[in-house]
Order: structure tokens, then C-alpha cells, then sequence
């Protein structure tokens, strides 16, 4: 999986953030069993495997989300 995400971080211009569930307990308790897990802004996108072409779409439909979000402060549409 590490070396899916970091060709395509590199490639689509994301920033990635490495932790190792391991050394958390917290994160033992809630992934432990799930290791390798993706999460994408703060949610679990993929656990074990992922192939670059489902990581490129789900990057390009967070990227649309928060513009979607950002878009919606400025014009006042609120969101969630």
C-alpha cells in the first residue's frame, strides 16, 4: 500500500501523513485489526490494499468536496 500512496501523493499533489497504528493504543483499538488502513482527510478510505486508480478517484473527489465546501462558505450555502 505504501508504495501506491506515495507515488500518487507525489504524482497528484497531496500531502501524506505516516503513523504507525502500532505505537498508539488508541489507534490499536480502532484499527488494529485493519492494518494497512487509509484514511483520507481524517476518514478510513481503504484498508489493506489499495490500487492507484481508486486512490486517484477518491483524491480527485476530496479535492471536489472541499472546493464544493469552500465554495459554499463564501456564497453562504453553509454546508456540513
Amino acid at each position: 500500500m505504501q508504495a501506491v500512496v506515495e507515488a500518487q501523493v507525489s504524482a497528484g499533489g497531496a500531502t501524506c501523513e505516516w503513523v504507525d497504528v502500532d505505537s498508539d493504543p488508541e489507534l490499536v483499538a480502532r484499527y488494529g485489526d485493519e492494518v494497512p488502513v487509509l484514511l483520507v482527510n481524517g476518514r478510513k478510505a481503504f484498508k489493506y490494499r489499495v490500487a492507484p486508480q481508486a486512490l486517484r478517484k477518491r483524491i480527485r473527489s476530496e479535492r471536489r468536496r472541499a472546493a464544493a465546501r469552500w465554495l459554499r462558505s463564501r456564497i453562504g450555502g453553509g454546508g456540513r
